[in-house]
């Protein structure tokens, strides 16, 4: 499309916004910021978001690209978050609006490689509305085949519009390692995040094959990509992805991990438990669950399929270095924990709105083969996949693989190589991609997911063999769960 100017945009964007304030504690359930601290699930007070020190005026460390200015307000690239969130929403309205006045039709190679920009001067255009931020242009990349993704997806226009900008977006507290940005949509329907050159280029070169994967396979844990964008401000550019939402605000988080199959340096930091909304990783796993999670048959096997094949794709791209990520609802917690008591963490007791998005959720991303058993309970799960612990509490687990924009490159072979040279290699999260997934699958089906026992099965004792005195308290809690 060819722009309303060509000329360049201004140093910077105002700050003024009428939407809702960076960090809203609202968000408090979502991709980065979900889940409590294991002393929370275990009845202790941990500090809600209002109490943490930004949310309090003090200055936060700067993390990549994401800073703070003198105002208090998140930035990125130097452009405050409101204006980044107004400039988002304008540009997302005027490429969705465009693209809906052209044909549909079938996909061409050449689609995954167009680039659309327009400009958006402040007091707008004969093809932009006025707006009181400052000058920017906006990118929008392989509209086309994005669209056909979202149609794949069952999202309509008007829908992925309405929830994207008509309400404010809301700003996610953590930034996580990298410092990017996330917001999600008022609906909880869609993630947005900012992400580096080189993820946004990887993206870019990865579409045609994504493409060729989901028309074969909708039904999958990798994030599904809506759209591809770059707000140009202050000689920066600032690239943003959309994504399916894995985490419902409207569902208690219990506890949340990052998971990868590696043990080398795989536990939160004492930064990261001080906060009100840690993310723990595999060893902590392995310390707080060793007896790993039980599904039903015919859900563990859908779940480890899924996996499998979601994982030679990206072995396939040459991508690594991905995750696991696992927020847990306790069912059983949450029926004992008094309704006073919460604030940001408050539960909505009615059913969540059904998602717009097809396969979106976690139950819907497994369970397509596996629904033909008959023998897996699917309703009124709110889209958490059902499961139990070793005390056979009941639990409902909200997954998706996270991360996947690495590819196993040049610097990647070099810091494998180094770390295999003073620790173990094969412990180590940076690996070839063939190992990595190997690994990455065998840790999920044998250790953080397993079966629940079958009850028809003869004992151990009766084969003869014997039991770890350390499994005997776990099977005996089991067994009179599921024979109930």
């Amino acid at each position: 499309m060819a722009s309303a100017s060509s000329g360049p945009s201004s140093v910077g964007f105002s700050s003024a916004d009428p939407g809702v304030p960076s960090c809203a504690s609202s968000s408090g359930f979502n991709f980065l910021c979900c889940g409590v601290s294991r002393k929370r699930a275990s009845g202790i007070k941990r500090p809600m978001a209002s109490e943490v020190p930004y949310a309090s005026g003090m200055p936060m460390k700067k993390i990549g690209h994401r800073g703070v200015d003198s105002s208090g307000e998140t930035t990125y690239k130097k452009t405050t978050s409101s204006a980044l969130k107004g400039a988002i929403q304008l540009g997302i309205t005027h490429t969705v609006g465009s693209l809906s006045t052209k044909p549909e039709r079938d996909v061409l190679m050449q689609d995954f490689y167009v680039v659309e920009s327009i400009f958006f001067p402040s007091e707008g255009s004969n093809l932009t509305p006025a707006h009181h931020y400052n000058d920017f242009r906006f990118k929008t990349y392989a509209p086309v085949a994005f669209r056909y993704f979202r149609e794949l997806f069952g999202i309509r226009p008007d829908d992925y519009l309405y929830s994207l900008c008509s309400e404010p977006l809301i700003e996610l507290c953590s930034s996580g390692a990298s410092g990017s940005l996330f917001y999600v949509s008022s609906d909880d329907e869609f993630i947005i995040k900012t992400v580096q050159h080189k993820e946004a280029e990887f993206l870019q070169k990865l579409l045609p094959g994504y493409y060729m994967n989901l028309n074969q396979n909708p039904r999958t844990l990798l994030p599904k990509f809506y759209g591809l964008y770059c707000v140009q401000a202050g000689g920066k550019n600032i690239r943003i992805v959309v994504m399916n939402n894995l985490l419902p605000r409207s569902v208690k988080m219990h506890i949340k991990y990052d998971l990868k199959g590696s043990t080398y340096k795989r536990r939160a930091s004492q930064k990261e438990r001080e906060k009100p909304l840690p993310t723990f990783k595999d060893l902590d796993f392995l310390q707080d669950i060793p007896d790993g999670l039980f599904l039903d048959a015919d859900m563990y096997n859908a779940l480890c399929k899924t996996l499998q094949r979601d994982c030679l794709v990206l072995q396939s791209f040459k991508i690594m270095d991905y995750s696991l990520l696992m927020s847990i609802h306790n069912i059983d917690h949450a029926q004992r924990e008094p309704l006073g008591n919460e604030t940001q963490y408050s539960v909505d007791t009615r059913r969540p709105a059904p998602q717009k998005a097809l396969y979106s959720t976690a139950m819907e991303s497994i369970q397509g083969e596996a629904r033909r058993g008959g023998t897996m309970e699917t309703d009124d799960h709110m889209g958490g996949i059902p499961a139990r612990n070793s005390k056979g509490e009941r639990l409902l687990l909200y997954i998706g693989i996270i991360d996947i924009l690495q590819s196993y490159r040049f610097v990647k072979k070099l810091e494998h190589s180094w770390k295999a040279l003073v620790h173990d290699g094969d412990t180590v999260s940076v690996h070839r991609p063939g190992f990595y997934a190997e690994r990455f699958q065998r840790f999920m089906c044998n250790t953080v997911f397993k079966k629940i026992p079958c009850l028809s099965r003869p004992s151990v004792r009766q084969r003869g063999l014997s039991m770890p005195d350390s499994l005997k308290e776990t099977w005996k809690n089991l067994f009179k769960v599921f024979s109930k």
